[in-house]
C-alpha cells in the first residue's frame, strides 16, 4: 500500500526507514566522544586497582608496626570478642569515609551549610574513634591473623579511621569558607 511517497508495510503500521531522509546522524544514536568515554572508565578501574594495592600494603605495614604480621600456628575459628569490637572499629571507620567524601563532593556546590558542616564533625569523629579503637585493638593483640584477636580488623579500623578524619577535616575546613570572602571590619 502506498499513500502518496511513504510506503506502509501491510504487517506493521510502521513507514520503512528508507522513506525518511535526515540531513544529519541523529545524536542520541551516535555517540562520538572520540574514545574519552572509555579512557575515562580505564582510568577509574587503573586508580580503583592502585587505591585497592595501596590499601593492602598500608594494611601490612600497621601490623608490622604493630609486631603482628606473623599468622598464628592454630586458627580460631567464628566470631570473638576482639573481631567483634576490630569489625565494629571497622565499620565506623568505613561510615566516617563515606559521610567524608558525600559531604566533600556536596561542599563543592554548597558552601557553608549547617547541615555539612555537621556531617564533617560527623565524618572527623567517626575517623577519630575508630582509628582508636583500631590502634588500641592492634596494641593489645597478641597474635597474628587468624589468632581470633581481630588483627586485620584492627588495621583496617586504624587506617580508614585515619583517611575518615583527613575528609572529615577537609571537609569541615571547606564548609566554614564563605562564598564572599574575607570579611574586613572597620
Amino acid at each position: 500500500m502506498s499513500f502518496g511517497n511513504a510506503t506502509i508495510c501491510p504487517f506493521r503500521n510502521t513507514q520503512r526507514p528508507s522513506d525518511v531522509t535526515f540531513r544529519r546522524p541523529i545524536p542520541s544514536y551516535h555517540r562520538r566522544d572520540d574514545g574519552k568515554f572509555m579512557k575515562r572508565i580505564l582510568t577509574i578501574i587503573l586508580v580503583g586497582l592502585a587505591a585497592a594495592g595501596l590499601f593492602g600494603v598500608l594494611i601490612h605495614l600497621a601490623l608490622v608496626a604493630a609486631h603482628v604480621s606473623e599468622p598464628a600456628p592454630t586458627t580460631v575459628q567464628g566470631p570473638t570478642p576482639r573481631r567483634l569490637w576490630a569489625t565494629g572499629a571497622a565499620l565506623l571507620a568505613l561510615a566516617g569515609v563515606v559521610i567524608g567524601g558525600w559531604n566533600l563532593a556536596r561542599t563543592a556546590s554548597r558552601i557553608g551549610t549547617a547541615a555539612s558542616r555537621r556531617r564533617a564533625i560527623a565524618a572527623l569523629a567517626a575517623g577519630v574513634i575508630a582509628s582508636i579503637n583500631g590502634g588500641l585493638n592492634l596494641a593489645v593483640a597478641n597474635g597474628g591473623p587468624g589468632s581470633g584477636n581481630g588483627v586485620i580488623g584492627g588495621a583496617v579500623a586504624l587506617i580508614l579511621g585515619l583517611v575518615a578524619t583527613a575528609l572529615g577535616g577537609l571537609a569541615l575546613t571547606r564548609s566554614g569558607r564563605t562564598t564572599s570572602g574575607p570579611e574586613y571590619t572597620t
